[in-house]
């Protein structure tokens, strides 16, 4: 398959887990993150930034270990957990929760008697509405109490960044979120940025995201996952045009085969076709 077959454009699609992790994550992007933490979370100043372990090991012998997008500190000691979801996860709260109990975990050693935490935000960016018909890209959640709205003094937050809600994106009612939405979303198709998406953190994004800016192997590895996700796309697709829900899930069964046989990480075969990691794991046990 060739590569102008696949219609690749000049920029990557940064909503996809591995990129978004190129995107955002690696040591040059520092600075992009850093723009867009603050941009959610206007009242923090966040000056400087450092990248921390992505990796955690469940206590409990037989529990889930996680690995996260990415996991950053401020100078202040302030954590960031940054998560993208790609495909529809209709518990994606509850997976916010539960990946974010490991960094908490993290700042209570065995022995210490001093219960005091650090500020911890969970930013989940889904491509998919958590409110559906919303055109509000971001939501913020803390514990309270019911009767009176009263916050419950933890320093603990969740942000969730729905990005297909951008709808006021490139109008005059626009804020940079939506557009900043608007942009990741629609990079693949752009050959040009659109004039109205300027500043820095555009520059750093576009910049970050250009393809003929990718060392070699990262290019050759975009394709092969492009190729992939249009033969998901396709096989979803028929199963749907037939009007087949179980069609479909066996057409994501099969997907999901030859994703393990290529080599693809169980997590990543997940948030592709939507079938659960146990799921995934059973079919590469069976295979």
């Amino acid at each position: 398959m060739q590569e102008n077959e696949l219609k690749i454009g000049r920029y990557a699609n940064v909503l996809m887990d591995r990129w978004f992790k190129r995107t955002f994550g690696w040591a040059p992007a520092r600075r992009l993150m850093q723009l867009f933490l603050q941009e959610m979370i206007p009242e923090r100043k966040i000056t400087k930034l450092s990248f921390g372990p992505q990796e955690y090991v469940n206590p409990i012998e037989e529990g889930k270990d996680i690995r996260l997008d990415v996991h950053c500190t401020d100078e202040t000691g302030a954590h960031f957990i940054v998560e993208m979801q790609f495909t529809e996860q209709k518990t994606f709260y509850e997976r916010a929760l539960f990946n974010s109990t490991f960094v908490i975990q993290e700042q209570i050693p065995v022995g210490n008697t001093d219960w005091t935490l650090p500020q911890i935000y969970f930013i989940g960016v889904v491509n998919f509405p958590l409110h559906e018909g919303s055109d509000r890209v971001l939501y913020r959640y803390r514990l309270k109490e019911l009767s009176t709205g009263e916050d419950m003094p933890i320093p603990v937050e969740y942000i969730f960044l729905e990005v297909p809600n951008c709808r006021k994106a490139m109008t005059s009612e626009a804020s940079l979120l939506d557009n900043f939405c608007y942009a990741m979303r629609k990079m693949p198709e752009m050959e040009e940025r659109p004039k109205e998406l300027k500043g820095e953190i555009f520059d750093l994004l576009f910049n970050s995201a250009e393809i003929n800016k990718f060392a070699p192997k990262e290019r050759s590895e975009y394709i092969k996952q492009m190729i992939t996700i249009r033969d998901i796309v396709n096989q979803m697709t028929t199963a749907e045009e037939k009007g087949e829900t179980k069609g479909r899930a066996n057409a994501m069964r099969k997907v999901a085969l030859r994703m393990l046989a290529a080599g693809e990480e169980p997590s990543r075969v997940s948030e592709f076709t939507g079938l659960s990691q146990e799921e995934v794991l059973a079919l590469q046990t069976n295979k």
